[in-house]
């Protein structure tokens, strides 16, 4: 891939909402493992909406701060993701529950031919030393099984939080994604899809952080709507562009 002299190997793009605690560690373990590699980076933290100290905490860590004022994660890694400028994008969530060392095995399937590497926690290989309560476990199953059913078929966990994406790809699906929540995962892997776009799933080890940010079951019903808002799109051609 051919890239501007002045440009990042690597973008790490970090949604965050009240993250004023969890992103110090995060942060840390992610600039430490990328000041060991050979290739220069940037991290962008987006602050979507925060009435804490997160933008604060994020610029005192000398990285790259934006804010999205739409609520709603698929706001927050849109504006990262469009305003990113490396080489490849990866987009992680700020609990970091995949190890940032994760993303060489995304790279090497990018390397390989894929267009886009995601991280999954739902394949035989995959390594979970900390896992969700049983009850999260099990809305995240049948959540994924109406997934497969209705929009993105193949794919075993389309939203773990750790994705992978050529510079010009990203720019494409983003750019044409419309919903703001958290099912914007599952919107653009469908994209990926009907564009005949290659997605590699990768088994990584993922490790659960109780201190989530959302409400699993009001926010799971709440992507079913949008798996229905997701088809209706395409069968209208709003995703034309």
């Amino acid at each position: 891939m051919s890239r501007s002299p002045d440009a990042p190997f690597l973008s790490v793009v970090i949604p965050a909402y009240n993250e004023e605690q969890r992103l110090p560690p995060t942060l840390s373990r992610i600039q430490e493992y990328l000041r060991a590699q050979s290739y220069d980076y940037e991290i962008i933290v987006v602050d979507n909406g925060s009435t804490d100290a997160t933008a604060e905490t994020a610029r005192r860590a000398g990285v790259t701060v934006l804010r999205e004022p739409t609520r709603g994660k698929g706001a927050a890694v849109r504006t990262g993701m469009l305003a990113a400028r490396g080489a490849f994008i990866l987009f992680s969530d700020a609990d970091l529950s995949t190890p940032i060392e994760e993303v060489e095995k995304l790279m090497a399937a990018l390397d390989g031919g894929a267009d886009v590497a995601i991280a999954s926690r739902g394949l035989r290989e995959s390594k979970l030393p900390v896992r969700q309560p049983w009850y999260r476990e099990l809305v995240g199953r049948v959540g994924n099984l109406l997934v497969r059913m209705v929009a993105v078929r193949g794919i075993a966990d389309t939203q773990c939080g750790f994705k992978l994406y050529p510079r010009q790809v990203a720019r494409r699906l983003f750019g044409l994604q419309r919903l703001p929540g958290i099912a914007f995962d599952m919107e653009v892997l469908f994209l990926a899809q009907r564009l005949g776009l290659r997605i590699a799933e990768i088994p990584v080890t993922w490790r659960d952080s109780p201190d989530t940010r959302f409400n699993r079951v009001k926010e799971s019903l709440g992507a079913v709507r949008d798996l229905v808002r997701i088809r209706a799109n395409w069968f209208l051609g709003r995703y034309a562009g």
